[in-house]
């Protein structure tokens, strides 16, 4: 099992950070643009945890560097199917992870949920900087 499953599945958020590669480049399905840095990545995916409800990995498949981890979960009453794409680095860090969601009626009450926990999770952290 990938470490960043592993670490999902247990509820252990504040150990990802450490699986990432300081310049890990996160693209999401919902912006138009990558995010960089493992802090930034983090505080993405603390929102995401607050969006999705009934999160469950289904598959996964490893390919040496490469991993792919088939899940889905709930936005509200509508069921999503999505993909967490990660690349390791050569030490062992993900250095780039791609997500993909689907349907697209799921996906848009997804984007929606999550513009307003993401803009939350900014002014908190600009606040305690």
């Amino acid at each position: 099992m990938h470490p960043f499953r592993a670490a999902v599945e247990a509820n252990d958020f504040s150990t990802l950070p450490s699986i990432f590669a300081e310049d890990v480049v996160f693209r999401s399905p919902i912006a138009h643009r990558p995010y960089e840095g493992r802090e930034m990545v983090a505080l993405i995916l603390g929102a995401v945890t607050q969006v999705f409800e009934d999160f469950e990995y289904e598959k996964e498949i490893s390919d040496g560097d490469d991993h792919a981890l088939v899940f889905r979960a709930r936005v509200g009453d509508l069921e999503l199917q999505g993909c967490d794409f990660l690349h390791a680095n050569a030490d062992g860090l993900i250095d780039e992870f791609t997500v993909m969601l689907r349907p697209l009626k799921a996906t848009t009450a997804f984007a929606e949920k999550m513009g307003a926990m993401f803009a939350a999770a900014m002014q908190q952290q600009e606040a305690g900087q």
